[in-house]
């Protein structure tokens, strides 16, 4: 495949290829006077003042995604987002406007006729074409710039699809808003598509290895099973459908037992696990046993008690591992898809009462679990103001929190960590009940 710099490549050989054309026609006799192929913008080719010579230009007006091999594939990583797992190309096409400049009667009809002949003659651009042109002799190299030196590098005559040159049709309108564009004179031209370069990476990808065998081996045949089919809509592997942190609270606290709702989560050596990326953290907690109110085969509860210096709080992916038989019988260790926790921060010493100082302002010292990890931002939302923290307590699960102009009376208070709020609304009530505030508050008198 070819390398970003195969736009270039294209470009450049199709200089080459009208230059060599020109030069084996003579058409420098025919015209009486020398003729250039240049790669320049329309508004730069005649300079301001000078004099218009015998020249044909080629300009790049456009490159855009190819309709054939645009949906071949997209680059995709796994789930790390590190790896990557495949190396589709950047499939494009290029629009050219080639152009016939001189200050002679019917030079530019003349040139542009020769080139629309050559290209005609060699629609496609061959491998030996494009090494010709973009890897000239060592005494030839050696004074070109280094720009067009470092287009051997290209790759172009080794993609796997060749790059046709076709003709295209530019209606009355489209012609006079592309030398609008350029700021420049309309003069004899053409436009011509280029298809298709494809640009592709050469960092590796991770392939996955053929299939040889489908389900496990026979032992006395050495025969495949084969795939195991299982009717039903249930899916084959432990599934979990949602996360149910008690009293219908969205968010999770320590010292929670949090139930997992799925299916196939009945077997042995249950256990679940938490994730949080932030911190790179990766916990084991072991499931309860079952009971009347969570059967093995639905839930999974774990608990969250003491966990108040592993777990900060954040939001974790938590899966159930276990050990169970499968579709064809044997037990395999299965983990099932991973769902998104938040664990909260809890207040421990609400409500409180405190006293406004002579200054009018009020000292908070709030306690509370998880343990403040270094990188987290505290704020105490006192009713609907927010109050950064003072200093630091005497424990990592302790802040003092300093209130300026502190208004009497009960306020709500919540502990917000990282945009986590500890919960002071009681959703465990049923309808036509409505919610209720917690006793979360604290009083400044």
């Amino acid at each position: 495949m070819s390398t970003a710099l195969a736009i270039a490549g294209v470009s450049a050989v199709l200089r080459d290829l009208l230059n060599d054309g020109l030069v084996n026609r003579n058409v420098s006799g025919v015209l009486g006077s020398s003729v250039t192929v240049s790669l320049l913008a329309p508004d730069r080719v005649v300079p301001t003042g000078g004099t218009e010579s015998s020249q044909l230009n080629l300009f790049l007006y456009g490159v855009t995604p190819n309709a054939g091999w645009r949906n071949e594939a997209l680059p995709s990583r796994d789930n790390a987002g590190r790896a990557r797992l495949s190396n589709p190309p950047l499939a494009l096409d290029l629009h050219y406007l080639l152009s016939a400049y001189s200050a002679g009667d019917l030079h530019a009809e003349i040139l542009l006729g020769y080139a629309m002949q050559l290209l005609h003659e060699m629609p496609v651009l061959t491998r030996e074409a494009i090494r010709t042109a973009l890897n000239p002799s060592p005494a030839t190299g050696a004074t070109l710039p280094p720009a067009l030196r470092a287009l051997s590098d290209s790759g172009l005559a080794e993609q796997v699809e060749l790059i046709k040159i076709t003709p295209q049709q530019l209606n009355s309108e489209e012609m006079s808003k592309l030398w609008t564009a350029t700021q420049s004179h309309l003069r004899p031209s053409m436009a011509y598509n280029a298809s298709v370069v494809l640009i592709q990476a050469l960092r590796p990808a991770r392939t996955p290895l053929p299939v040889l065998t489908r389900g496990r081996i026979d032992e006395d045949t050495g025969r495949e099973t084969g795939i195991a089919v299982q009717p039903g809509l249930l899916p084959a592997v432990p599934m979990l459908v949602r996360a149910v942190p008690p009293l219908r609270q969205p968010v999770a606290a320590i010292g929670d037992t949090v139930a997992l709702a799925g299916s196939l989560l009945d077997g042995t050596g249950r256990e679940a696990w938490l994730r949080n990326d932030r911190f790179d953290i990766t916990q084991m907690l072991p499931v309860l046993a079952p009971a009347a109110d969570r059967p093995a085969a639905s839930v999974a509860a774990f608990s969250l008690a003491g966990q108040q210096a592993t777990l900060p709080a954040g939001t974790y992916r938590v899966s159930v591992r276990l050990t169970r038989p499968d579709a064809q019988g044997e037990d395999r260790l299965h983990e099932s898809n991973a769902l998104l926790l938040t664990l909260a921060p809890r207040i421990t010493n609400l409500p409180q009462t405190v006293a406004r100082a002579g200054n009018g302002s009020a000292t908070v010292t709030l306690q509370f679990t998880p343990e403040l990890r270094e990188g987290q931002r505290a704020v105490l939302v006192l009713g609907a103001a927010e109050v950064l923290p003072q200093t630091a307590g005497a424990t990592p699960a302790s802040l003092v929190f300093v209130i300026p102009d502190a208004p009497v009376g009960v306020h709500l208070a919540r502990l917000r960590i990282d945009d986590i709020d500890s919960p002071i609304i009681d959703m465990d009530f049923e309808a036509p009940e409505l919610p209720r505030f917690l006793d979360r508050t604290v009083e400044i008198t």
